[in-house]
């Protein structure tokens, strides 16, 4: 079981902190897009107030620890380990808090090829503590504008993990699903289970859209997020997302599977 201390060393290790993959370049370019509420980082996300560029770095700067100065126009970013645990500890307190009462929760991602696995274990971890993993509108179309532009995937679970398919693709094998940062999926996942008058979730697990879509919503929401994408931030900020945990979200899937065990054992549910 890895310690505070080994999980430290673990995401310097796999640049899951530390010196991160994404390059300065990427972040400040997201950041000027977010400034201009451009709906592809909006990501589901309506903030409250105006966020200028300057205003998205203090803010990245203090939830993540990159690099404070505007002057700093490019290398690779950096994400403070210790925030990297003290969210990953806070995501546990929310688990502990549903576990203890097995309540609904719903889990998602747009990032199928590298955060599966992660969420499929939280979602093993909750289900045997006796929350109910929901999968509303399973097989439901999704229509969702991509750079090709508007193509129709279908929203499915695996393992308990929302994600979407191509429509017409039969996933197999190795194939978990596509990449989206689209609120599309989590929208229409949480309609149906309203007008299936079933339970809804009291806690949404996910990262992009379905984080900050959920949130948006009223939802309690908590999950990952890269330093290029403020939004999870910005509404952790504003209090529209309970807790936003910042990593690198493009490395290996295996990487990922000590932080779900971690958050697990700090929420003292079995893995």
């Amino acid at each position: 079981m890895l310690t505070t201390d080994g999980l430290r060393a673990h995401l310097l290790a796999a640049r899951l902190a530390g010196v991160v993959g994404t390059t300065r370049e990427e972040s400040l370019r997201s950041y000027r897009l977010f400034a201009a509420r451009d709906p592809r980082l909006l990501i589901g996300l309506d903030p409250e107030r105006v966020w200028g560029e300057r205003d998205l770095i203090a803010l990245m700067a203090d939830r993540c620890g990159v690099p404070a100065d505007p002057g700093r126009t490019s290398g690779h970013d950096v994400i403070d380990p210790d925030r990297t645990l003290a969210a990953l500890d806070a995501c546990a307190r929310r688990l502990a808090a549903v576990a203890r009462r097995g309540a609904p929760v719903l889990l998602g991602t747009g990032h199928p090829h590298r955060l599966l696995g992660f969420y499929a274990v939280l979602a093993d971890g909750l289900s045997a503590a006796g929350c109910v993993v929901l999968t509303p509108a399973q097989g439901r179309c999704v229509d969702i504008t991509t750079r090709f532009g508007l193509r129709t995937h279908r929203l499915d679970y695996v393992r308990g993990v929302g994600l979407v398919t191509g429509a017409t693709a039969q996933r197999s094998g190795g194939e978990p699903g596509a990449h989206t940062h689209s609120p599309l999926p989590v929208r229409i996942a949480l309609d149906a289970a309203a007008e299936a008058g079933g339970p809804l979730p009291e806690l949404v697990i996910g990262d992009h859209g379905w984080v900050c879509g959920a949130g948006q919503l009223g939802f309690e929401a908590v999950g990952p997020a890269d330093v290029n994408d403020p939004a999870p931030f910005v509404g952790e900020a504003e209090g529209a997302v309970s807790v936003a945990v910042p990593l690198d979200d493009g490395v290996r899937s295996d990487d990922y599977l000590p932080l779900a065990r971690y958050v697990l054992n700090r929420a003292c549910l079995s893995q």
